[in-house]
C-alpha cells in the first residue's frame, strides 16, 4: 500500500496546530498543573496547623492539576524563589505572639503577588503579619485584635454571588466551623460568601476575593480544623479559590 507522505505531513501539521489553538482537546488549560505551596507551621494553641494543613493539601489534590507542597516554616518564606516554582501560596499560619516572618520573607511574597502570583488565606491567616503595614492590602481585610469568633459550632455559609467563578454552580451550604466576627479593612473585595452570627446578629465575610496588582487574592476565614475543612462545601470553595487564584478553570458543575 502506497502511503503518500506528504499528505502525513500535512496532516500532522493540522493536528498539532489544533492542539496548540484549543488545548482543551486534549487536557490543556484545564489540565495544566496548578503549583501550591502551603506556608504553616505555627498558629494560635488552639488550631492544629499541622492536621489541618494536610487536610487542606488532601482536599485539594482531589483536583488532579494540583500540586501542593507545604513549607511547615513561615520564616524561610524568603528562601523560596517563590515565582518560580508556585502559582499559588497558600497562608494557613498566625505567628501568634512571635515576630513576623522578617522583610525579605515579605518582599518576597509581596513581589510574587504583584507580579502576578496567585494568593490564598484561610482562617486565622487574617491575624499573621500584624507588624506589617502592606498586609491588609494583600489580605484585603484582617483581623481587628479585639473581637474573635462565635462559638464552634453549625450555620449556614449564604453564597452572595454565584455568577463569580469560585462559587458558580455552587449553592449555600450548612457547615460545622468557627464563624468569625473579627476582620476589618477599607479595602474594596468582592464578596463570595456571609454568615450571621448568634453574637453579634450582624452577617460577616465568609469568602471574599480582590487584585492586588497583577495578582489575584481569595481569603476565607473558613477552615478551623481537618473537619471544618473536609465540609464538601468548604473544600469546593478552597479547590476553586486556589484555581481562581492560579487564573486557571474553576470546577463550576453541581
Amino acid at each position: 500500500m502506497h502511503i503518500n507522505t506528504s499528505s502525513l505531513r500535512q496532516w500532522a501539521g493540522i493536528l498539532l496546530l489544533i492542539f496548540f489553538i484549543y488545548p482543551g482537546c486534549s487536557g490543556g488549560s484545564g489540565s495544566k498543573s496548578i503549583k501550591v505551596l502551603i506556608v504553616t507551621g505555627m498558629d494560635h494553641p488552639a488550631h492544629d496547623w499541622e492536621t489541618t494543613s494536610k487536610a487542606v493539601r488532601r482536599e485539594l489534590m482531589k483536583d488532579p492539576r494540583m500540586k501542593v507542597d507545604i513549607l511547615d516554616n513561615p520564616y524561610r518564606l524568603d528562601t523560596v524563589d517563590l515565582q518560580a516554582n508556585y502559582d499559588v501560596v497558600f497562608l494557613n499560619f498566625n505567628n501568634w505572639e512571635k515576630p513576623d516572618p522578617g522583610k525579605e520573607a515579605q518582599e518576597n511574597l509581596q513581589n510574587f503577588v504583584a507580579e502576578g502570583g496567585g494568593l490564598v488565606l484561610m482562617h486565622f491567616a487574617c491575624g499573621a503579619f500584624l507588624d506589617w503595614e502592606e498586609f491588609p492590602q494583600l489580605a484585603g481585610k484582617v483581623w481587628d485584635q479585639k473581637n474573635a469568633h462565635d462559638p464552634r459550632g453549625q450555620f449556614t455559609v449564604e453564597l452572595t454571588d454565584t455568577t463569580h467563578p469560585v462559587t458558580k454552580g455552587m449553592e449555600s451550604y450548612v457547615t460545622d466551623d468557627e464563624l468569625y466576627t473579627c476582620l476589618t479593612g477599607s479595602k474594596p473585595v468582592a464578596l463570595l460568601a456571609r454568615a450571621r452570627s448568634v453574637v453579634s446578629h450582624d452577617q460577616h465575610p465568609m469568602a471574599f476575593t480582590l487584585n492586588y496588582q497583577k495578582g489575584k487574592v481569595f481569603h476565607t476565614t473558613l477552615g478551623h480544623d481537618a473537619r471544618a475543612v473536609q465540609v464538601p462545601g468548604t473544600s469546593r470553595l478552597l479547590r476553586n479559590g486556589v484555581a481562581w487564584a492560579a487564573s486557571a478553570p474553576t470546577h463550576t458543575g453541581p
